[in-house]
């Protein structure tokens, strides 16, 4: 009789991050233990195990007497136990009659003339419960101790060997000292039955109880873990039913660096003056509603998600913000609305009013947006309003080149949620999924090839056939290549020199950054979107009823920092390479306060590179048959 099985998760890198099951459980061959693991168990549990039938009378016999005397102890086999565990509807443990006593001694001696002593004890070994829905030696292992059963030291092995007594009792995470007293006693009776020397165990009483952090995966990953069932099932892979392997795209140090990255950020938040919530160290059990938050980071180039976070806490809140709320992206919607801008030939030094708009609308309502600070700073080129978020610029240019340009510019982008033709939406009033924005802004970072998002690289069956291999999708152009590079390259302003900026106080400035911050109104949510060449990652922290955070937050000042921390702690150790412009693109040197063709009288801090889709630019950088008369004939 097989036990159930887990589905076991991996990472990109091959380290296990989660299990898929009813019972979690992976079940290992007895010969490729160690012999003094399951010599443990039986040292401890039925140490006349190798002389008895399934029953062992003399220690049924000291039972009794011990009863007599006040000293009630069980006399269960090991072979009783397996008996009573795997067939609990023939065999109630619970049920203390004699005759359950007697059944249980019954089919105990008749599993023994079947199976041989290590068939029994195999099976033993792998069907038991070690606490926390982890069943098995092998789960065990890897769950306390973070490698496989074959792996485990004399001491970890005398430390499983305690557990099967209370699992609760002994767990060695939860209760050290008192695991680690069961241990120690362990090791005394496996030196008593002679399966190792008095020194093997005094050497392995002195070694230190270490167990894995985060229950021995390589990152917590719960909300991945839950978007990868998701996805999988909807394939058709029953990996409830247990025993597939899945492959997947996660870094585990990149998630590590999210999770981490998140958690403190939002606990800087709450530290906030003024801050009214409740607070996540401060939390009422059985309530949820503290400050959220969620992160995405993708594999530009393929789609792959490195990192998800959904929340922050699976047990309390699973949830999955970054997979399945619906949030309005605030100012993180721009580069859209400039893509679609740039793309109608408005060139990205075009000068633009920052002045106070009166709008009707279809219902006779009239709409003026405002900035963020509450002022209008006048004329100001396209380029600069990026970086500073103007909202009212964001306005003016989707009405310029039409709310359904701006519309069909987000959905060739991938966001496929429904939004509205009314000019709020270039500010970003239409919710979106996390996972979708994030993915959308990847069609800047390669170009104008925007890619989904891919969480499983395959799916395999406990002999190892791949059952299940998603397809990529056929990359599509959703912008074009000099498009997509010049409002990026905006969005390097908005991070070097603009509402971004403190993402570089956690990202050297040898590694391109571009991205967008978003902070909605009465700040309500708050956003951070950016990439490298290796990366596109968004952020965002809100409450999951949506109600302001507290006065003054934005997405520049949360979100950013938030973002800074994790990628800063992906490229620790790491180079990579440097954006360069597509051919076509016509650059030239300006002035960063006119937007006009910088000359002598610039000064150099004024200097910077803007770029141009041909026939854009300036004029007098445009070729004109009228030069030819200026700088002479063409001799031949």
């Amino acid at each position: 009789m097989q036990p159930p099985q887990a589905s076991l998760v991996f990472a990109r890198d091959g380290s296990l991050i989660g299990e898929l099951g009813r019972e979690l459980r992976s079940s290992i061959s007895i010969a490729t233990l160690p012999k003094y693991l399951p010599q443990a168990f039986v040292a401890v549990e039925d140490h006349r195990f190798y002389q008895h039938d399934g029953v062992d009378v003399i220690g049924i016999a000291g039972a009794l007497k011990d009863h007599l005397t006040g000293d009630g102890r069980g006399a269960s086999t090991i072979t009783q136990q397996l008996v009573g565990n795997m067939h609990p509807d023939i065999i109630d443990r619970t049920d203390k009659s004699v005759n359950r006593k007697l059944r249980e001694q019954s089919a105990a001696r008749e599993m023994e003339r079947h199976y041989t002593k290590d068939q029994i004890l195999e099976a033993y070994l792998n069907q038991i419960s070690f606490g926390r829905g982890w069943h098995g030696i092998e789960m065990a292992a890897r769950h306390y101790f973070g490698k496989g059963a074959a792996q485990v030291s004399l001491a970890e092995a005398a430390t499983l060997a305690a557990m099967p007594k209370g699992p609760a009792l002994y767990d060695p995470a939860r209760h050290p000292e008192r695991a680690l007293e069961r241990r120690n006693l362990v090791l005394d009776r496996m030196a008593s039955e002679k399966y190792i020397t008095p020194a093997a165990a005094s050497a392995a009483k002195r070694e230190r109880l270490v167990t894995a952090p985060n229950a021995g995966m390589s990152a917590p990953s719960p909300y991945f873990i839950d978007a990868v069932r998701t996805q999988v099932e909807r394939a058709g892979v029953p990996v409830m039913n247990g025993g597939y392997r899945i492959h997947t795209t996660l870094d585990p140090v990149l998630q590590r660096a999210a999770v981490d990255a998140l958690n403190d950020g939002l606990a800087r938040v709450e530290t906030q003056p003024g801050y009214r919530h409740m607070t996540f160290a401060k939390r009422i059990k059985g309530r949820t509603d503290y400050l959220q938050g969620a992160v995405v980071a993708l594999d530009p180039s393929t789609g792959a998600v490195r990192a998800l976070v959904g929340g922050r806490n699976h047990a309390e809140g699973p949830f999955n913000r970054a997979v399945d709320a619906l949030r309005q992206p605030g100012s993180a919607f721009k580069p859209i609305v400039y893509a679609a801008a740039i793309k109608d030939s408005i060139p990205a030094n075009a000068v633009m009013g920052d002045t106070a708009l009166a709008i009707i609308l279809h219902d006779s309502t009239v709409y003026s947006p405002a900035n963020y600070d509450g002022t209008f700073i006048g004329p100001i080129t396209m380029r600069e309003a990026l970086a500073r978020s103007r909202n009212v610029v964001a306005v003016e240019l989707g009405l310029r080149v039409s709310l359904d340009s701006v519309i069909a510019v987000a959905q060739r982008l991938g966001i496929d949620t429904p939004i509205d033709p009314v000019p709020a939406t270039t500010i970003g009033a239409s919710a979106v999924r996390p996972l979708d924005l994030v993915a959308a802004y990847t069609g800047f970072a390669n170009l104008g090839v925007a890619v989904g998002p891919r969480l499983v690289m395959r799916v395999d069956d406990r002999q190892g056939r791949t059952v299940w291999q998603p397809q990529p999708e056929a990359a599509a152009l959703a912008l074009d290549p000099e498009v997509a590079f010049i409002v990026r390259d905006m969005m390097r302003d908005a991070v070097d020199r603009g509402t971004g900026s403190s993402v570089r106080r956690h990202v050297p400035a040898s590694i391109p950054v571009a991205g967008k911050t978003g902070t909605t109104n009465d700040n309500t949510d708050v956003w951070f979107i950016g990439m490298t060449p290796d990366l596109v990652a968004g952020v965002w922290l809100g409450f999951d009823r949506p109600r302001s955070i507290t006065a003054g937050v934005t997405g520049g000042g949360f979100a950013a920092p938030i973002w800074g921390e994790m990628v800063g702690r992906y490229y620790l150790g790491r180079e990579t390479t440097q954006w360069t412009a597509p051919g076509g693109i016509i650059s030239a040197e300006l002035d960063r306060e006119t937007g006009l063709v910088a000359d002598s009288l610039t000064p150099p801090e004024r200097r910077y590179t803007e770029y141009f889709l041909d026939g854009t630019e300036p004029l007098e950088l445009r070729p004109s048959p009228w030069k030819l008369f200026r700088t002479g004939a063409i001799v031949f």
